[in-house]
C-alpha cells in the first residue's frame, strides 16, 4: 500500500473523528477575530463599570501593528497548543486498540504509517492557517489598511513550520509511549522544553519562537532575519521524525 493511499486513509480518519473540523475552527476563529478584537477593544473596555478616562487614554490606539501583533500572538498560543493536543494520541491510541497491529499486517512500512500521520496533520494545519490568514488579511484591510501579500504569506509560512515542529515532537511522544498518559507527559514536556529554551536570551534566537518575531517584522516592514532559527527548527523537526521512525520500527505492536 503506497504512501498516498495511507495518507488518504489518515485524512478520512481526521474527518470522521472531527479532528479536521476542530483544528480548522480553532485556527480560523482566533485568526479571523484578531483584527476585530484589536479594533473594538477600546469600546469593550469603555463598557466595563468603573473604567476611568485615565485608563482608557493609557491604552494604545488601535493600529495595523497592533492587529498583526494580536494575530501572531493568538496563532502562536493556540496553534502550538492545538498541534500538541491533537497529535499526542494519534499513534498510541492505535497501539492500545490494536488497530495499529492490524493495519501493519498489510504491506505498509512503519515509517509510512508514521509519516502519513504527520503529513495528514500538516495538511490540516495548512488548511487552517490558510483560511485564518485570508480572514485576518481581509479584516485588517477593511478595519485598518492593506497588508503586503508577500510578507504576510511569509509570516504564515513560518508559523506553519513552527506548528509542524510541535506536531513532530508530539508524534515522537506518541510513538514512544505505551499509554495515552505517557504520551501526554512526553509530548507536553517536549513542547515546554522547546518553549523554555526559546525564551532564554542566550540561545532564544535559534529556536522556533524567533520565527514568529521574524514573520511579524517582515509584515511590518522592519529589517529582520532569523535564518539560524529556521535551520534549527527544520533540524529538530527532522530529528524528531527520524527518532519516531527508528523507535517505532523496533517496538512490538
Amino acid at each position: 500500500m503506497n504512501f498516498i493511499k495511507v495518507l488518504r486513509k489518515e485524512m478520512m480518519e481526521q474527518w470522521r473523528t472531527y479532528r479536521f473540523l476542530i483544528i480548522l475552527a480553532v485556527l480560523v476563529v482566533f485568526g479571523m477575530t484578531s483584527p476585530l478584537l484589536t479594533k473594538f477593544m477600546p469600546q469593550m473596555f469603555k463598557a466595563i463599570p468603573g473604567m476611568t478616562p485615565e485608563l482608557l487614554n493609557a491604552m494604545p490606539a488601535p493600529s495595523v501593528q497592533e492587529a498583526v501583533g494580536q494575530y501572531v500572538k493568538s496563532m502562536n498560543q493556540f496553534g502550538i497548543l492545538l498541534a500538541i493536543l491533537t497529535t499526542m494520541g494519534i499513534v498510541v491510541q492505535e497501539k492500545e486498540r490494536g488497530t495499529a497491529a492490524f493495519f501493519l499486517t498489510r504491506p505498509v512500512s512503519r515509517e509510512t504509517f508514521l509519516l502519513a500521520k504527520f503529513s495528514a496533520q500538516t495538511v490540516t494545519f495548512f488548511a487552517g492557517v490558510l483560511i485564518a490568514a485570508l480572514g485576518s488579511w481581509y479584516y485588517t484591510d477593511v478595519l485598518f489598511e492593506p497588508l503586503a501579500w508577500g510578507p504576510f504569506l511569509a509570516l504564515n509560512g513560518l508559523m506553519l513550520l513552527a506548528f509542524m515542529l510541535y506536531i513532530a515532537l508530539a508524534l515522537l511522544g506518541s510513538a514512544i509511549a505505551r499509554s495515552q498518559g505517557t504520551a501526554i507527559g512526553i509530548s507536553i514536556s517536549a513542547g515546554i522544553v522547546v518553549a523554555v529554551l526559546g525564551a532564554l536570551p542566550s540561545i532564544g534566537n535559534y529556536f522556533p519562537a524567533r520565527l514568529f518575531t521574524w514573520g511579524t517584522m517582515l509584515v511590518l516592514g522592519a529589517p529582520d532575519s532569523a535564518w539560524p532559527a529556521l535551520g534549527v527548527t527544520i533540524g529538530i523537526m527532522i530529528a524528531a521524525l527520524l527518532a519516531a521512525c527508528l523507535i517505532f520500527r523496533r517496538q512490538e505492536i
